[in-house]
């Protein structure tokens, strides 16, 4: 038996170290796909569904949206609950005491002149010369969101501000029809204090749909932004 030629077992050894590190590499890269299989299947059982409690009781999941989306009906119940907020109040519940706890609903901007607004309004639905009135909101409609830019939308709403008094049980009718232009906001705004009552803890559930009005103009306005 002739012995192998060191150049023929040298090249012997090259070729078997190629074939190794060849196998190597396929393993490698067939537990990169295995574990990037595994990831993708973790992370689509990790990912957190949002639970929705229907009217009738049922509970449903739902895939989380992104922060600029909202579904229909959290954006119509936002703004009647807010209008409703703002134009509701009494000798025990004045407009100065709701505004102060629901300004962050507003966008900061417009502030000022919604607060200015919504005080003439709440002051205009009192009966003059009768004290302890009250003016709660009735609303008649609320139309579907339709959207003008990302996490942007506009609302109409139909309704009508009552003021009642001791002698007054039908209560005196102001229309307030409106186009509400709310937009997404990306946290809640409003932190309770230690001991809340019980409008600030209705205040910051209602500022719970990451929302915030920008504008609100009267239907006869052609254009609102």
């Amino acid at each position: 038996m002739q012995p192998i030629e060191p150049q023929k077992q040298e090249k012997k050894i090259l070729l078997l170290l190629a074939i190794g590190t060849f196998g190597l590499n396929l393993l490698f890269l067939l537990l990169l796909f295995f574990h990037g299989a595994m990831l993708q299947q973790l992370t689509q059982q990790l990912t957190p569904r949002s639970l929705i409690e229907m009217i009738d009781g049922r509970v449903i999941e739902a895939d989380p949206e992104t922060s600029t989306e909202r579904q229909s009906e959290t954006i119509r119940r936002f703004v009647g609950e807010t209008m409703t907020l703002m134009l509701t109040s009494s000798p025990k519940l004045t407009f100065n005491e709701v505004w102060q706890n629901s300004s962050s609903l507003f966008n900061p901007r417009s502030g000022p002149k919604f607060e200015d607004e919504f005080a003439r309004l709440n002051q205009a639905g009192q009966i003059r010369g009768v004290k302890n009135s009250e003016n709660v909101l009735i609303i008649e409609r609320i139309s579907q969101p339709v959207a003008m830019a990302t996490g942007r939308w506009k609302v109409l709403i139909i309704a009508n501000e009552l003021t009642f008094n001791g002698s007054n049980l039908l209560g005196k009718s102001t229309p307030f029809n409106r186009e509400v232009i709310v937009g997404a906001i990306d946290k809640q705004t409003m932190i309770l204090p230690d001991k809340p009552n019980p409008l600030q803890v209705a205040i910051y559930k209602l500022g719970e749909a990451r929302l915030e009005i920008y504008n609100i103009c009267n239907l006869k306005k052609k254009k609102c932004f």
